[in-house]
């Protein structure tokens, strides 16, 4: 049986939207709707999912929901499918998943199974991109406000970067940003490491020095033209694993979502092939 585990508040849809969409979903046999009520809820209802044993799991919602689902399904032969809604929607642009609601759920009804790369920063998994430093500032600034989308996310974007204050890495010094990319993007197609694969086995780490507000600035629109490994602020390097140290306290993101640093170390691994995921 198919699984459906629906972020309902997901994006910038409206009522009469959300409803058409489980209406739409109710018409297709042998499957089950489960709607999310609160944060980590979408990990719950993916563990009754397979309890109840199902076929396959798709998640209905931004890249929160996503990493949700798709981290209880690690290391499992249960495919991911995934609709996305969400503001971002960074691993699904990278798998050339469609925006549109019926054409993405045609995609992970009936499209191909492939093994995908996640990424373990300490205890939590992601599948897309982690960091600290002014995405993770920007993440949670926009985590505060009570509207979605891209324009709410570029406001936070620019109220940040009036605010922001380089972090303190140890060994490395003051960056700007420092990113952690399993996928090409963060989202919107936002290329933070346009050159990343899923099944590579690696992890690429974006670093971002400080500069000028000028030359800051440019950062976005090379992120948008896929030139940012050009930037002169910008340093790139692949691993397979990394231990960093930073002070705790400290905004991180994780796909986006949101997190604080409860201790002042980073443990950051790659796990090959540990996700199956419809394309």
């Amino acid at each position: 049986m198919i699984h459906f585990i629906l972020n309902p508040n997901a994006g910038t849809n409206s009522l009469q939207k959300r409803e058409r969409i489980v209406k739409t979903l109710q018409a297709i046999p042998h499957s089950k709707i489960w709607q999310t009520e609160r944060m980590n809820h979408a990990s719950e209802l993916t563990r009754n999912a397979l309890l109840e044993g199902a076929t396959k799991v798709i998640a209905i919602g931004g890249d929160g929901t996503i990493n949700e689902v798709a981290s209880t399904l690690l290391h499992t032969s249960i495919p991911l499918g995934i609709i996305p809604m969400g503001s971002g929607n960074g691993l699904a642009r990278h798998l050339a998943i469609p925006l549109e609601f019926n054409k993405a759920l045609e995609k992970a009804l009936n499209g191909t199974l492939i093994t995908i790369d996640s990424g373990k920063w300490n205890d939590r998994s992601f599948f897309c991109t982690a960091g600290i430093g002014f995405d993770a500032f920007v993440a949670e600034h926009f985590a505060k406000r009570a509207k979605r989308g891209f324009l709410n996310y570029i406001y936070s974007t620019l109220v940040s970067l009036g605010k922001y204050q380089p972090i303190h890495i140890q060994v490395i010094g003051p960056v700007f940003s420092f990113t952690v990319a399993n996928a090409n993007q963060f989202g919107n197609n936002a290329f933070i490491s346009p050159e990343s694969d899923l099944q590579d086995g690696l992890l690429e780490i974006i670093q971002v020095n400080p500069g000028s507000f000028w030359s800051i600035a440019n950062l976005g629109i090379s992120l948008f033209r896929k030139k940012l490994p050009y930037h002169p602020l910008v340093k790139i390097s692949t691993v397979k694993a990394l231990h960093i140290e930073v002070n705790k306290g400290i905004p991180f993101h994780l796909d986006g979502e949101s997190f604080t640093l409860e201790k002042n170390t980073i443990d950051l691994s790659i796990l090959p092939a540990s996700l199956v995921v419809v394309k």
